[in-house]
């Protein structure tokens, strides 16, 4: 296509250091369906003199060169090469396996190739791998590396509206210099923009050619319908109505602790709990869980029975409960809209994104019920040998007893409050702008 634009993506900088790394191993992406993984293999391939993409979805050919026990690279590269007139030459030729979770076969080589092509760049990706490693228990350990990758942050999206001063104007702002409130005021109205539009690359670049909301809507909703419709792939175990209806109730409990036995209408925990794992698994929903956050790693003292369900993206989230955008645009207070609900997702989802994509980040909140009354904090993160707690505030007021009462209890000095007001401080809590909390990372 003539008229193809691509955008830049954090995960671009890992790939082309991997490239460059002469000790690569084979390199495994993996992340939901539709997230842009093939398109940044494909960009990265142009700094290749050869790139050669197997689609083993769509060629089902293919994936006779690696059944019958033929797992040695060389004999697969020279059928590769014949078939699809592209030379396979180590250190000249990325060699891109794509919806490799189509050909099992075709993981179990993967191996090989590092240990006797090593000098060869591979990579792998597709959907719902998850389910095919679950199929594999000794997979490549040692020879494979896994990098994570997710729809576009808040800031990838704002570099691909060429906003990239907004962006390093962002960066740059802290407690002590906020941001100049012309600035701060274009910030949140572009952050109410992408609550709708959501990080979906189909949506992004939808939005960016038409600057058309009802436009991307559209695309939302078509991507909805090909998420449920993937349904029947996960698992025969699980009939596809109760994944339906698990991922329909993980969108309308988002604002508190996912309740069971509200998830689905004629089914058990243990069933629902199989659909969730599912879900989770094929990277279409996020778990929060409480910790009792006496010390770390927070994911020393976990209470998996109590745990927020987060979807993958707002956008999709947004269309899954058939939100009024317009809302979103015109207040100033998350609360009127579901609770507030999707203020903390776009919290949740922007720790997990701008979290390394060889680690991704686990998400944790904390919560303490008591006769006299409940506090939550609704994030806990670790930097260095610190807790950081952080409340996320629904619009640009809100009292922080929870947020006082945890620091209090667990002797934390600092404390970080997010929501649509400026940088600013109040005593030992820090306000970071809820569009500028991938800071923390940056600092």
């Amino acid at each position: 296509m003539n008229d193809y634009k691509y955008y830049f993506r954090n995960i671009d900088r890992e790939l082309l250091a991997w490239s460059k790394n002469t000790d690569h191993k084979v390199l495994m992406l993996r992340g939901a369906r539709q997230v842009g993984k093939s398109s940044s293999v494909r960009h990265l391939g142009k700094n290749f003199q050869y790139f050669l993409e197997v689609n083993f979805d769509e060629d089902k050919e293919v994936h006779s060169f690696f059944e019958k026990g033929l797992l040695s690279p060389q004999p697969i590269c020279e059928l590769l090469a014949i078939k699809y007139g592209t030379p396979i030459i180590p250190g000249k030729t990325l060699l891109f396996f794509d919806e490799i979770q189509a050909c099992i076969p075709a993981i179990s080589s993967l191996r090989y190739f590092y240990e006797k092509m090593p000098d060869l760049h591979v990579i792998a990706a597709g959907s719902l791998l998850e389910f095919a490693l679950e199929e594999i228990p000794s997979f490549g350990v040692g020879r494979i590396t896994s990098m994570f990758m997710y729809p576009f942050s808040f800031y990838e999206f704002l570099n691909a509206m060429d906003e990239s001063l907004l962006v390093e104007a962002i960066r740059n702002a802290n407690t002590k210099e906020p941001l100049h409130e012309v600035i701060h005021k274009k910030a949140v109205e572009l952050f109410k923009r992408f609550l709708v539009i959501g990080g979906m690359p189909e949506a992004v670049v939808k939005y960016i050619k038409t600057n058309d909301l009802l436009q991307v809507q559209t695309v939302l909703n078509s991507l909805l319908v090909s998420l449920k419709n993937d349904f029947t792939k996960y698992k025969k175990r699980v009939p596809i109505s109760r994944l339906k209806e698990v991922f329909e109730s993980v969108a309308h409990q988002a604002e508190g602790k996912f309740v069971y036995e509200k998830a689905a209408t004629q089914a058990s925990n243990l069933q629902v709990k199989q659909a969730l794992d599912l879900l989770i698994m094929a990277g279409l929903v996020y778990p929060v869980t409480h910790v009792a956050a006496n010390g770390i790693p927070l994911g020393a003292e976990i209470n998996p029975k109590f745990q927020r369900m987060f979807l993958l993206d707002t956008g999709i989230f947004q269309r899954a409960l058939g939100l009024d955008v317009l809302q979103i645009f015109i207040t100033n207070n998350f609360k009127t809209i579901n609770s507030g609900a999707i203020s903390e997702l776009f919290v949740g989802l922007e720790l997990i994104k701008n979290s390394s994509c060889y680690n991704p980040n686990s998400l944790y909140y904390w919560q303490r019920e008591k006769n006299h009354g409940s506090a939550q904090v609704d994030f806990l993160i670790q930097q260095g040998e610190k807790i950081v707690p952080i409340e996320v505030k629904a619009g640009t007021q809100g009292a922080m007893q929870s947020l006082r009462w945890f620091m209090k209890e667990k002797g934390i000095s600092t404390g970080i409050r997010t929501s649509l007001e400026n940088f600013t401080k109040y005593e030992n809590i820090e306000v970071y702008p809820i569009y500028a909390i991938s800071n923390l990372f940056n600092n």
